[in-house]
């Protein structure tokens, strides 16, 4: 079984992969994470667990080229949903709230959001979405008319006359002009 201490290493070395430390910085970490840890298995309560507030600053996060995980101190990605959901189990909605982000900031690096607008703006996709929405509101104005149409009284309409052969065989039949009986005068 492993001690404390390589327990606290092994942590810290782990965050240490993916955050650039100094080693005054890394050998403070694993006195940290070892007392945190004695301080569980003794039952007592880890001090400063509750004020835990992000290493980093929203702006820090979201730089031009790349995004930060302001959970794990994880760099280098274009968006972050992805990595929420896999690595955290968060959705983009629940990281916002956490972490104070306003709600229209992207998950995503300016760069990424700026190359795929353009991509989008060349493909003609800005003008097929502007003529998709003019249909869609064309639909909704005919569906708000046709109510309309359908309140004012309509004219009852006929019956249609199917000529079937069982109606046909009950209808009298239609009698046929008999020719006109002339006497021959002479």
């Amino acid at each position: 079984m492993a001690t404390l201490v390589e327990i606290a290493a092994q942590i810290v070395a782990s965050h240490a992969s993916s955050t650039p430390m100094t080693s005054d910085q890394l050998i403070f970490e694993i006195g940290k994470v070892h007392n945190a840890l004695k301080n569980l298995e003794a039952g007592q309560s880890v001090e400063g667990a509750e004020e835990t507030k992000p290493a980093l600053t929203v702006k820090e996060a979201f730089k031009k080229a790349e995004v930060i995980c302001m959970v794990c101190g994880k760099g280098g990605f274009k968006t972050l949903a992805r990595h929420l959901s896999t690595a955290h189990g968060m959705k983009p909605g629940e990281y916002k709230k956490q972490f104070g982000i306003p709600s229209k900031q992207p998950l995503s690096a300016k760069n990424y959001s700026e190359s795929r607008r353009k991509m989008a703006q060349d493909r003609g996709l800005a003008d097929n979405l502007a003529k998709a929405r003019e249909v869609r509101m064309a639909n909704i104005e005919a569906k708000k008319a046709a109510p309309a149409k359908a309140a004012k009284p309509a004219k009852p309409a006929k019956p249609a006359k199917a000529a079937t052969a069982a109606t046909a065989a009950k209808a009298p039949k239609a009698a046929k002009p008999k020719a006109a009986k002339t006497k021959a005068v002479a």
